[in-house]
């Protein structure tokens, strides 16, 4: 089963839209105080989604690093780099084939499509070169 450990989140950011069904899904920031979902394989992500806003403007707790859930875009094997999907889920990366990703960390446990697993955020914002 998927879990979480104490870990830094942004409380001070709010939704660009309802983010209601995007729980465990990374977010891209839409300005400087707003957060999106991503919406191609080369966005930028802040990190992960931990609630469900449910209308644009309420507040978006976004964790940015430690052990988090998130939801599998694909198969994902435990020890898996991870970026974001063009549907903002996590997807599994290989280093120096996805260099138009960014690295936002590792998978602790291995997942289905759709299903919820834990991963190690630990953005470095550097392409999976």
């Amino acid at each position: 089963m998927a879990y979480e450990s104490p870990a830094i989140d942004l409380g001070t950011l709010t939704a660009a839209a309802d983010l209601s069904d995007k729980q465990y899904y990374f977010v891209k920031l839409a300005s400087a105080t707003t957060v999106n979902v991503c919406s191609a394989i080369t966005d930028l992500p802040i990190g992960i989604l931990q609630n469900k806003p449910d209308a644009s403007g309420k507040q978006a707790v976004v964790r940015i690093f430690g052990v988090s859930k998130a939801s599998a875009d694909g198969t994902i094997t435990a020890g898996r780099w991870i970026s974001t999907s063009a549907d903002s889920q996590a997807a599994g990366i290989t280093p120096g084939s996805d260099t138009t990703q960014y690295v936002m960390g590792q998978a602790i446990q291995a997942a289905s499509a759709g299903e919820t697993f834990t991963m190690f955020l630990n953005p470095s914002n550097c392409r999976a070169a």
